[in-house]
């Protein structure tokens, strides 16, 4: 037998640290070359640490949350010798990095008898989101539920065992018992990074929105008409790379726009090239991946590369250099984007435009009231480099595209 203490590589770019998100073994598993045993996360990625070798864990050092230094010993491995124990199935990343409760219940290793359990009032007891509805849709405080799953987890049929069980009726009124206990979460991981990023840039871009509404009806009616057309051949077309192409079209009468500030040297830098930043929401937070040369590409390349990085950045699996460079950034919330909102600028840049929700008004047209589809976009700018005027004007440059889509089918 032998053992192997693994230090921390070099994950990328000169990286003196980086910050450790969560744990994939624990001491005594077996791990496989090339297991992934830990997540660590730089300024501009999450990557995943394999093991070099096969053995089985004798210690890991550090925790979530905390910052280790390129080299420093991470994990020692014991390995040759006696076969090591089966490798416990690792547990996904966002369990891994959440806190955890305590437990209410041991069990011997080897031990398969259901364990019954029930909490104290100020306990977090265990049980799965739908369970604690269903709970609550009764009137059932689940610190009383005796649980009968591994580690003591309530199931369902430990509610459905509860609510028979003597001296209580299904049909009870719902109590109105206050709720008690405080859960505190490390902040940690992409939700530091988005913390750290969303308070730089507010207290040092002095932010002002405009909103405007468009009607998109013709874009629509154009969307679908393509879709049907070129849909099966060449994917289909969302809203967005029409926005992107209007963009494309309008930024060069408006450079400051596209641009990056860099406020500690007092320089403007102004692109030629645009490159969108698009806001994604993924299961572990908000990343703004790059699509590079928007400008390159007809509107079939530009929903392409939006697909390609948004599924990237939701698998967790978008590169470092794809998630720096942007020049303007774009974020939409879908079919949540409600009437109006105030996006926060992603810094150093000086502009982003923000997609809200399309639905169907009654708006005035030729002095008869008519249903259209309409869009409000929801802007915000750097107040240092873009005034207002300016502002409002490229905004209604967007919007006169939008309005009239053909024009963005002529090159």
């Amino acid at each position: 037998m032998s053992r192997y203490a693994f230090k921390l590589p070099d994950v990328g770019e000169g990286t003196a640290e980086a910050e450790l998100v969560a744990w994939h073994v624990k001491v005594g598993d077996a791990v496989a070359e090339d297991q992934t045993l830990a997540e660590v996360m730089t300024d501009k990625a999450t990557v995943e640490i394999p093991s070099p070798v096969a053995g089985q864990v004798v210690a890991l050092h550090g925790t979530p949350g905390e910052r280790v230094a390129v080299g420093s010993e991470i994990v020692v491995l014991e390995t040759g010798g006696a076969e090591p124990a089966p490798a416990a199935a690792p547990p996904p990343a966002s369990v891994a990095a959440a806190p955890t409760a305590t437990p209410v219940v041991s069990a011997r290793p080897g031990n398969v008898t259901p364990a019954f359990a029930t909490c104290t009032p100020g306990d977090r007891p265990l049980a799965a989101p739908a369970v604690r509805r269903r709970a609550r849709e009764m009137g059932i405080e689940l610190q009383f539920v005796p649980g009968t799953g591994p580690g003591g987890r309530i199931t369902d049929e430990d509610l459905a065992a509860y609510v028979a069980s003597p001296g209580r009726s299904a049909t009870a009124a719902p109590s109105r018992a206050a709720r008690q206990g405080i859960e505190e979460v490390k902040v940690i991981g992409l939700r530091r990074v988005i913390a750290e990023r969303m308070q730089n840039a507010k207290r040092r871009i002095p932010h002002f929105s405009y909103v405007e509404e468009v009607d998109v009806s013709a874009l629509e009616e154009a969307r679908g008409q393509l879709n049907g057309a070129f849909g099966k051949e060449r994917g289909r077309l969302t809203v967005l790379p029409f926005l992107i192409q209007a963009l494309v079209r309008v930024l060069p009468d408006y450079p400051q726009i596209n641009a990056r500030f860099d406020d500690d040297a007092g320089i403007v830098q102004r692109f030629a090239g645009v490159h969108v930043g698009v806001a994604t929401q993924t299961p572990t937070g908000l990343v703004v991946p790059v699509l590079r040369h928007a400008e390159a590409m007809d509107l079939w390349g530009l929903a392409a590369e939006i697909s390609r990085l948004a599924e990237a950045a939701r698998a967790g699996k978008t590169a470092p250099a794809e998630l720096s460079g942007s020049t303007i950034s774009i974020t939409s919330l879908g079919a949540l984007g409600g009437l109006a909102t105030t996006p926060v600028i992603n810094y150093p840049e000086v502009a982003i435009i923000g997609v809200n929700k399309i639905v169907e008004r009654p708006v005035v047209r030729d002095g008869a009231v008519v249903v259209r589809k309409m869009m409000n976009l929801s802007s915000s700018f750097d107040h240092r480099v873009v005034d207002g005027w300016d502002a409002a004007e490229f905004i209604q440059r967007v919007r006169t595209l939008l309005e009239q889509p053909a024009l963005l089918l002529v090159e």
